[in-house]
């Protein structure tokens, strides 16, 4: 009897589940593009902030009168370990920019099916915990949105079907005891 009643209960709010499971994965999932966005704009402020302290870097080479390449290797060699960490900062900032202006342009210009990957395959945690901690959710009125939202809806709706409502079926159907003179008569 239990089982009856939860079972006509779960076909009374089946539907009603299956379309939130649906908007829910349509909602979640169409905020990657905005997410993207927003990382992008960090990015942009980390990478023109690395870039204005290269150059900082660079116009002390010029001034020394030395090519950028060996004033840093004079300074990583200095005997001075303040000098030497200064060549150290130096050397990093450079590569942090070359890091930041390639993770940059692979994002802005990676397709909406590639944005993903390019995003994990240049990830910067920092960046990205920073992004997280301010984000805030929009409704993306764009191509790439409505791609996302219609992946969140399958693989919702697929979770849900095969995780959830599949499994919840199968418990919940009725058991009919065995009959032999039923299943005798089918033979």
């Amino acid at each position: 009897m239990l089982r009856r009643t939860a079972a006509a209960a779960f076909t009374a709010i089946e539907g009603f589940l299956d379309r939130l499971v649906c908007v829910l994965g349509a909602v979640v999932c169409a905020q990657a593009p905005e997410f993207f966005q927003q990382y992008l704009q960090r990015l942009g402020g980390h990478l023109d902030e690395a870039m204005l302290q290269l150059a900082s870097f660079e116009q002390a080479a010029q001034a020394a009168g030395k090519p950028w390449a060996q004033f840093v290797a004079d300074t990583l060699g200095n005997p001075d370990a303040g000098l030497a960490r200064l060549g150290a900062t130096m050397r990093d900032t450079a590569s942090r920019v070359d890091e930041l202006a390639a993770a940059q342009t692979a994002l802005l210009h990676a397709s909406a099916w590639s944005r993903p990957w390019a995003f994990l395959a240049h990830l910067d945690a920092t960046i990205a915990q920073a992004t997280a901690a301010i984000f805030k959710p929009a409704v993306p009125t764009t191509v790439e949105g409505a791609i996302y939202a219609g992946i969140g809806v399958a693989v919702a709706f697929g979770l849900w079907h095969f995780l959830i409502r599949l499994p919840l079926r199968h418990v919940l159907a009725p058991r009919h005891p065995a009959n032999p003179a039923r299943d005798t008569a089918r033979a």
